[in-house]
């Protein structure tokens, strides 16, 4: 048991050593419905490297949702190994899986997910009081990485006083601001016309080259097309991985 248990270690250091931010070996998830079995995610085998920006593709239903999910410790796979940064996450508690989405993801939802009655900056600033930071060091980094989203005029600003494009913008700077090792976005233009959309993944393109680590959740093709990687999800499995630029 000791010996199985140092060699997923051994195995995490190596992943970690190699630039390997996210590693995923044979990936299942599972629901019972009554007395059928449904595999939402079957037999995934997934490599990002550090620096990488990938976009996940498949339409409804075909489980990149799911996988989107595992990725980002948002649940737990019913079979197989995910690990983030070196770490084997497929076997950690809810606590501990708290503490990795805290520390190591930075999620961008569809919906942008910002409390109503609170300011740009406070809104932005919220993981760092989850983790416990010093207010003046909190501060700080919540007005860099607002002013990474070109959105410092502004940020004392509600969400009801930003147009939808200043929102997102709002919701990819609190992402930011914990220095995460992957940026995690679900649909993150659902929500914006054509041209809003088109300027928040120009945003995402500009983290990009300054290191950021994306991996992009969509439906859409030419939402996915400005990745440099595109994996194809349908039913459950990895149909197709490959380089578009």
């Amino acid at each position: 048991m000791a010996q199985a248990v140092d060699a997923l270690v051994e195995r995490g250091d190596q992943l970690k050593k190699d630039g390997i931010v996210i590693r995923t070996y044979d990936l299942w998830k599972t629901y019972v419905m009554g007395d059928q079995e449904i595999h939402a995610v079957s037999g995934v085998d997934v490599e990002i490297h550090r620096g990488e920006y990938v976009a996940i593709m498949g339409p409804s239903g075909s489980g990149k949702s799911t996988l989107m999910n595992l990725i980002g410790c948002l649940d737990t796979p019913t079979k197989g190994q995910y690990y983030i940064n070196g770490r084997l996450v497929s076997e950690m508690n809810d606590d501990e899986l708290a503490r990795i989405r805290n520390k190591e993801i930075g999620f961008v939802f569809q919906t942008f997910n910002l409390l109503p009655r609170a300011t740009s900056l406070h809104n932005v600033e919220l993981p760092l009081i989850y983790s416990g930071m010093p207010a003046d060091v909190r501060l700080a980094k919540a007005k860099a990485a607002i002013e990474q989203v070109d959105l410092t005029p502004r940020m004392y600003h509600k969400p009801n006083e930003l147009s939808g494009g200043q929102r997102q913008r709002v919701a990819v700077a609190r992402a930011l601001v914990n220095n995460p090792s992957i940026l995690l976005a679900d649909e993150p233009t659902g929500n914006l016309d054509t041209a809003t959309g088109n300027e928040i993944m120009g945003l995402f393109q500009r983290l990009h080259t300054q290191g950021n680590t994306i991996v992009l959740v969509t439906h859409e093709h030419d939402i996915a097309l400005h990745a440099h990687r595109v994996i194809h999800i349908r039913d459950g499995k990895v149909e197709k991985d490959e380089k578009v630029r």
